[in-house]
């Protein structure tokens, strides 16, 4: 890697990993809550619903915080049938109420039986691995484990299997293994470390990786993202998706 390229993204990771981020980014919504189970719940949902305008994301988390009485998880340990009626009228693009649905219960589901949504990307998991990528896909198994699923609901959440650069679901592990003395990013997560996790690869991350020569010109894929990570461990090996913080802002 170039000298100039790896003094570039280390100074905009040092200028944009700061708290001043989080107000207009998808993350100040887990930053709303102070209990890990709601961190995890709405860092997860709202970086699935992470596309189209930063405003409407916002916006439309707050709308299920708010459909949630302010307290997702209290919500979701308590609520019987007739209480979901309500959502009805909540979607996002093509995440609609069905989709909604599926989630309130997976978690409902899962929260039964361990403390921590963390338990549902660790389970099988070998810290020997290279990266994340086993983890995604037996995270989408477990997810999906149910004889209710529909296949509608399946689009929503992606998996390396599939090629697919999974951008959302990398983007919500960096939020909860990532832990530094800037704030941004929780690291209320152990098993997973940081070494492990893929950079977030979005069009913007993408053009500029491109510009600046860490990637080739190529259709968005997990293979891509993996090969960006791979260069950016060349400046840290330890944590490289931290220079997510320098490809998001200077590619836009």
């Amino acid at each position: 890697m170039k000298a100039d390229v790896q003094k570039l993204l280390e100074l905009k990771y040092q200028q944009f990993n700061q708290v001043g981020f989080i107000e207009n980014d998808p993350i100040s919504i887990p930053h709303s809550f102070s209990t890990k189970e709601n961190i995890e719940i709405m860092g997860f949902w709202v970086a699935i619903l992470s596309w189209g305008q930063r405003k409407t994301i916002l916006n439309k988390a707050q709308e299920l915080i708010d459909l949630m009485d302010g307290d997702p998880f209290q919500f979701i340990q308590q609520f019987e049938d007739k209480d979901l009626k309500r959502f009805e009228r909540f979607k996002h693009r093509t995440f609609q109420f069905p989709d909604t649905l599926y989630f309130l219960h997976f978690f409902k589901q899962h929260y039964k039986k361990y403390p921590s949504l963390e338990s549902a990307f660790t389970s099988n998991f070998n810290s020997n691995e290279e990266t994340i990528e086993q983890a995604l896909n037996r995270f989408y198994r477990y997810f999906f484990d149910s004889e209710w699923v529909l296949n509608r609901t399946k689009k929503h959440i992606s998996r390396p299997a599939s090629k697919s650069a999974c951008k959302r679901i990398c983007m919500f592990l960096r939020w909860m293994v990532r832990k530094d003395e800037k704030g941004v990013d929780f690291g209320i997560w152990h098993t997973l470390k940081p070494h492990q996790l893929v950079c977030p690869l979005d069009v913007h991350v993408q053009r500029q990786a491109e510009l600046l020569g860490l990637i080739p010109k190529a259709p968005a894929s997990w293979k891509l993202a993996v090969e960006l990570t791979k260069e950016l461990k060349k400046i840290d090996p330890l944590d490289p998706v931290k220079y997510d913080f320098a490809c998001i802002v200077t590619g836009k």
